[in-house]
């Protein structure tokens, strides 16, 4: 897949950014100069992705004032499922949101972290050695994963991915308290259905630890900074978008 032409050319894009960035930081965090570059190349996707944010939570707030509405069209289009996807959808539509703004900005991003994980598990680039490979965080190259680490049984190494994982956890714990338990709550409030198996959807952020494992580290930076940007952001967006 990462030779396909698209892909290839934005594996080759993204290593030259990284490189630079790496270059500018690397002055101020040493040996941890690429990791840096990570954390700060994702702030840049996060904020090229911020309007999507907004319009998520724009899209949360106006699904939470239609929940009447909505509850009334299934109750009423309830032997007719045609005609019910069509009066919600034109209720949305005079809203002005869509069902599936909550998506975009983790749409967005799927393509850099496919990217990233294509840019650390190859060896060359455009033919060329991939030099980010010989970067380290802690001791641990970029493009290992926790398995590589415990395959040559180091513990220094291993706490590096120990501490990630613990990090990612907390992120999980705080996106789950913080963001999916308060929107249950309030469609509960509202009136609407909670979906059988809602409370258990509510973990699915945890994911995020169990995928963290298995990708090299690079991309589990990428995850632990994206993550813990979302709790944060969506917090912020949700205090200053009243309506």
């Amino acid at each position: 897949m990462y030779t396909f032409g698209p892909i290839a050319a934005a594996i080759a894009f993204a290593s030259t950014v990284l490189t630079a960035l790496t270059t500018v930081l690397t002055p101020l965090a040493g040996a941890a100069g690429a990791a840096a570059a990570i954390v700060c190349l994702t702030a840049i996707v996060r904020v090229a992705v911020l309007p999507l944010s907004v319009a998520q939570v724009r899209g949360e707030k106006a699904r939470a004032r239609l929940a009447p509405r909505l509850l009334a069209l299934r109750e009423k289009h309830a032997e007719n499922p045609q005609r019910l996807v069509a009066e919600q959808q034109r209720v949305y539509t005079e809203e002005g949101t869509s069902p599936l703004a909550g998506c975009l900005p983790m749409l967005a991003q799927m393509p850099v972290f496919i990217v990233l994980y294509g840019l650390f598990t190859s060896a060359t680039i455009s033919g060329a050695p991939n030099g980010l490979l010989t970067h380290t965080l802690g001791g641990v190259p970029l493009g290992a994963t926790l398995g590589d680490v415990l395959a040559v049984g180091s513990g220094p190494q291993s706490a590096v991915f120990a501490v990630l994982l613990v990090v990612l956890t907390g992120v999980a714990w705080a996106s789950r308290r913080w963001l999916a338990l308060p929107a249950l709550t309030a469609s509960a409030a509202s009136g609407a259905p909670v979906l059988p198996g809602a409370q258990a959807m509510s973990y699915l952020s945890f994911g995020t630890v169990a995928i963290a494992a298995f990708v090299p580290l690079a991309a589990g930076l990428y995850l632990a900074t994206t993550t813990a940007w979302t709790v944060a952001e969506r917090l912020a967006l949700r205090h200053l978008i009243t309506g």
